[in-house]
């Protein structure tokens, strides 16, 4: 049985494109390759897959339309974008789009490699929670995302707000890992500007105090970067 998992790799420059597929293949993954954006979605209607890793600048149809068109048909698929500029712009209407990471031209490999099983790893977890999925436990806490509530060993349970409830699941999904900043707020607040970013700090930390009762449990600021909720 074929448990490995299929990614999409759409990328226009035919050398690196062959290149990069030869290196995932060789870790293991299943890798089916598109030379630009039309042949891209072809491809995408005609198979299954786990993951798409889209290069910007295409002819014919660029990464973010495909990445757009593949959301109207899964919107749950994970994308990981190839660029060779990081404009601020770029990035966010990426993020909008649904995008899950970002790798700047020229990178590291290895990067990438990283990228993909975070990705995927976290995906698994979110597939989890699709099938009805709701109650979680970490150290001394019970979180329950329907009823939005968190317990702490045998308090009564408090009642999140639900940008707190939403949150607390993104944190959650990313346990021990970076939650980026920008992620959270395109999916939560829709938007990524000065005011919902100091918004989500405020959240951040009406969370912070009702965690800290516990001393195994902290969200820590990753400067620049985003959240990570560590639980020893």
């Amino acid at each position: 049985m074929n448990d490995k998992k299929r990614i999409l790799l759409v990328e226009d420059d035919p050398n690196f494109g062959i290149i990069l597929r030869d290196f995932l293949k060789m870790n293991d993954y299943d890798i089916v390759l598109a030379k630009n954006g039309m042949e891209g979605f072809e491809k995408f209607k005609k198979y299954d897959f786990h993951l798409c890793i889209l290069d910007v600048m295409m002819p014919y149809k660029d990464g973010f339309t495909l990445a757009g068109e593949i959301k109207e048909v899964n919107q749950d698929m994970p994308l990981i974008f190839l660029t060779a500029k990081s404009l601020k712009e770029d990035v966010l209407k990426g993020y909008k789009i649904g995008a899950d990471d970002y790798l700047k031209k020229p990178f590291d490999s290895d990067v990438l490699l990283y990228k993909i099983k975070a990705i995927l790893k976290r995906n698994k977890l979110i597939s989890v929670l699709d099938t009805g999925e709701y109650e979680f436990k970490f150290s001394s806490f019970e979180f329950n995302s329907k009823l939005r509530h968190l317990k702490f060993k045998d308090n009564k349970h408090v009642k999140l707000s639900p940008k707190e409830n939403m949150l607390l699941k993104m944190l959650i999904l990313h346990k021990n890992d970076l939650m980026p900043r920008e992620l959270a707020l395109t999916r939560i607040w829709r938007d990524d500007n000065y005011f919902t970013s100091r918004s989500m700090d405020v959240y951040i930390a009406k969370l912070r105090k009702q965690l800290e009762i516990d001393p195994n449990v902290k969200i820590n600021n990753i400067h620049g970067e985003g959240f990570r909720l560590v639980i020893d």
